[in-house]
């Protein structure tokens, strides 16, 4: 089959090629998302393998608006998947949770058993005395592994429902 009538038929250019760079950006800065809290991180190792992928993916999809300066729609495809990279990316390291986070928590009640059941689960619980409008009381500060933090949270608002928190 004659690959060179694909590419100049009007259904490749108008259509095929702007989805394909569509999706070659998604995936370039969806990776360049990653690599940069790769980088932040720490990830020697990571962030290298991924900046190479990133740009290969890159290259290519210049590339392409390059040969075809005249295809607005190969422009719009390129923009919009730049801003679909970044959610892609950002809901991708949403997931991996990499990292630790600091739980601040300003209780609303009383402390003993949402403390205790949070030791008991194997969180570490730092009360420290505080005083306030309504009284004394215990603020709780927590370090935790970030895709730990739901389930923290749920026992939070279990025990103590209307507490303030900060992350």
């Amino acid at each position: 089959m004659d690959t060179s009538l694909l590419a100049d038929s009007w259904t490749f250019t108008w259509i095929i090629l702007p989805l394909l760079i569509f999706l070659a950006r998604v995936l370039d800065v969806s990776i360049g998302t990653l690599r940069l809290i790769f980088v932040a991180k720490g990830y020697r190792l990571y962030a290298p393998l991924l900046g190479f992928f990133e740009v290969i993916i890159w290259l290519l999809a210049i590339g392409q608006i390059m040969q075809h300066l005249d295809n607005i729609i190969a422009f719009i495809a390129y923009g919009l998947g730049f801003a679909m990279g970044n959610y892609v990316g950002i809901f991708l390291e949403e997931k991996i949770s990499l990292g630790s986070v600091v739980l601040r928590i300003i209780p609303k009640k009383e402390t003993t058993e949402l403390i205790n059941y949070l030791r008991e689960s194997d969180f570490g619980v730092t009360a420290v005395d505080i005083e306030g409008k309504s009284g004394k009381q215990k603020m709780i500060f927590m370090i935790l592994k970030r895709k730990d933090l739901k389930d923290a949270l749920k026992v939070v608002n279990t025990f103590n429902p209307n507490a303030f928190y900060s992350v």
